[in-house]
């Protein structure tokens, strides 16, 4: 007896701090609930498994610091969602407080009182952005080589499908829609898409109904109109694999894509330079919005469901690189979005996904930045309370109206009868009929495949660039 209780006391004895004081996180969390009356949300997954060292060390005489004590070390979260009620989740790089996103905002907008000053702080983030997201210097520019489909010939508009090289042996695929009458020049609209997924290839990226809606109905209003993939989606599968998407690469090709998009736009003898468009929805909208803060050429722009504030894009193609991070200050969505002052934008947000709030944060402070050139008529929000994540019908119906304002469209011809906008005339294709090469895939036999190579060839570019981005 005397012998076995010695050895238990040396047990004891022998113990360490850390592990005395060791505690299951989901035996901690529900007496932190008793102790502060409060009541904690989180998932079962979310706690299994995990324990807390000096788990009651850790605790303070107020709720808030004692979550932050036991939850950061475990790369773990809390946000408050009412009285006394906390939401526990795994800590996400891209997305932080509603309320430190205002005052993110509130914080930026005291360091430009004026026009010059904002001027001033546009310069400096677009040299940031271009250097983090790889494009300092710019790759020198290269013939676009475009590859074209027979056309399509339909109700109003024309299709066909266009491969363009942005760079030497890689090439991004789309389709161009046209008005089926007239000579030009007619304005162009850029159209990404976003991540939205499928088993279904018909449903997925610009391969979508919901794309080929608004691509073909600006295109009945008179505008030219070019519908691409994002990087590793779509064709682009022919030459990386789907996991490329989720690289920093995926936003280093996808802004010098869009740039060359432009380069393409322009050069067509039927496209006015001066009146050029873009508008996507989520990963589309990320890239709408940055685009437009770092070429200037983009006159009009419509970001749907995507400016926020606190949210920063979940994917590493939209901040996978830490363009956020520009200068002491950072930098958060919102504030590039209004980069594009003071050339006219729509923010189109809805009730259920990071624009909720941009009614009542985002928008008031885009319209402060506007009114710095006395300008803040140029943008508009669009606010869809009871909508989600999409690109639906009612936010189509609104970034036509604006479209047709700024860019000088024929809002009539898309309209029936009783005066409401028709999209029934407009053909939805399946998805091997927008394929530049073809069900084969058969690429030119120069084409570049994986990153690596297409990594040199922009090094390659860069080397001989003439001048840094300006």
């Amino acid at each position: 007896m005397l012998f076995c209780l010695s050895l238990i006391t040396q047990a004891v004895i022998a113990q360490k701090p850390e592990d005395i004081y060791k505690k299951p996180l989901k035996e901690v969390l529900p007496d932190i609930e008793k102790r502060y009356n409060i009541k904690l949300q989180y998932s079962e997954s979310l706690v299994k498994g995990v324990d807390v060292t000096f788990a009651t060390w850790r605790y303070r005489t107020e709720i808030e610091p004692t979550l932050t004590n036991i939850l950061m070390p475990l790369d773990m979260i809390f946000q408050k969602t009412a009285e006394n009620v906390y939401q526990v989740s795994k800590f996400a790089y891209h997305q932080r407080p509603v309320e430190e996103g205002k005052r993110h905002l509130d914080k930026l907008m005291a360091g430009y009182a004026d026009q010059q000053k904002w001027e001033a702080r546009k310069t400096e983030l677009r040299e940031c952005f271009f250097e983090r997201i790889g494009l300092s210097p710019m790759p020198k520019k290269t013939p676009l080589n475009p590859v074209y489909t027979p056309i399509r010939k339909f109700d109003g508009y024309t299709v066909e499908n266009v491969g363009i090289e942005t760079i030497p042996g890689v090439y991004l695929c789309g389709s161009l829609y046209r008005p089926a009458k007239g000579k030009g020049p007619f304005p162009a609209v850029l159209s990404p898409h976003g991540h939205f997924n499928s088993t279904d290839l018909n449903e997925v990226g610009r391969y979508r109904p919901d794309q080929q809606y608004r691509c073909a109905t600006l295109a009945r209003m008179g505008a030219v109109v070019f519908s691409y993939e994002m990087f590793a989606y779509g064709e682009s599968l022919l030459q990386v694999t789907s996991a490329d998407h989720r690289t920093g690469l995926a936003l280093t090709m996808q802004t010098l894509n869009s740039i060359r998009v432009i380069d393409f736009l322009t050069s067509l003898p039927y496209v006015d330079p001066k009146r050029i468009g873009v508008t996507g929805e989520s990963g589309g909208g990320t890239q709408t919005f940055l685009l437009t803060a770092l070429d200037n050429r983009v006159t009009v722009s419509v970001p749907v469901v995507m400016v926020s504030s606190y949210f920063f894009g979940g994917c590493p193609c939209e901040s996978g690189l830490p363009i956020h991070s520009c200068t002491e200050l950072m930098t958060n969505n919102a504030e590039i979005a209004a980069m594009a002052s003071p050339r006219p934008m729509l923010v189109i947000s809805d009730g259920s996904d990071w624009t909720q709030n941009v009614p009542v944060v985002e928008f008031p402070y885009l319209r402060k930045v506007y009114g710095l050139y006395g300008k803040e008529e140029n943008v508009e929000n669009v606010h869809l309370a009871t909508e989600g994540h999409d690109y639906g019908l009612s936010k189509r119906l609104a970034m036509y109206d604006f479209m047709s304002r700024h860019l000088g469209l024929n809002i009539v011809a898309v309209k029936d009868k009783s005066g409401k906008i028709d999209e029934s005339k407009v053909t939805i294709e399946r998805y091997d009929a927008q394929l530049v090469f073809g069900k084969e895939g058969k690429l030119p036999a120069h084409a570049v495949k994986g990153t690596e190579a297409i990594r040199k060839v922009i090094k390659s570019l860069q080397q001989q660039a003439t001048s840094p981005v300006k």
